[in-house]
């Protein structure tokens, strides 16, 4: 990759999230869905924002989603980067202050470990959770913490 283009996306990426932590998901997903409404629910400093993978927002400032539905993974850009199958799944907790220290031990469990079972769940979310019927509907105090 181009120097200066990765420069360039780097500082793309700290604006937006200088704003709040970024939380990328698969709008088609059931499990995804209610993932961000755990994320909504618990995040009582409304400190995050939402955008789908398959949205512009995601395609400027960590690019399309790549492979097959069943691969794509829950995604969180913040202030040090951007986290995505397990790790993201548990800084996203970390964030929220959820679980106290689970998130951290999580962590310590090696990645490929962790990712072997968070691969494992993104294979079959589909057939268990479904596919979203439609997208998701933010109150009015949510709406502007969704992106396109």
């Amino acid at each position: 990759m181009d120097t200066a283009l990765a420069t360039e996306s780097e500082e793309v990426r700290k604006e937006a999230s200088a704003e709040g932590p970024i939380v990328f998901y698969d709008g088609d997903c059931g499990l995804c869905a209610r993932s961000v409404q755990f994320v909504l629910k618990r995040d009582k400093e409304s400190r995050f924002r939402f955008a789908p993978l398959q949205g512009a927002t995601a395609e400027r400032l960590i690019g399309p989603p790549q492979g097959k539905p069943e691969a794509w993974t829950f995604t969180l850009l913040d202030e040090s980067g951007v986290y995505d199958r397990s790790t993201g799944a548990l800084k996203i907790l970390q964030h929220l202050k959820w679980g106290a220290f689970l998130p951290a031990l999580g962590l310590l469990i090696p990645r490929p470990l962790r990712d072997l079972v968070y691969r494992g769940i993104a294979r079959v979310r589909y057939r268990i959770w479904g596919r979203a019927n439609s997208c998701l509907l933010p109150t009015k105090a949510q709406m502007s913490r969704f992106m396109p």
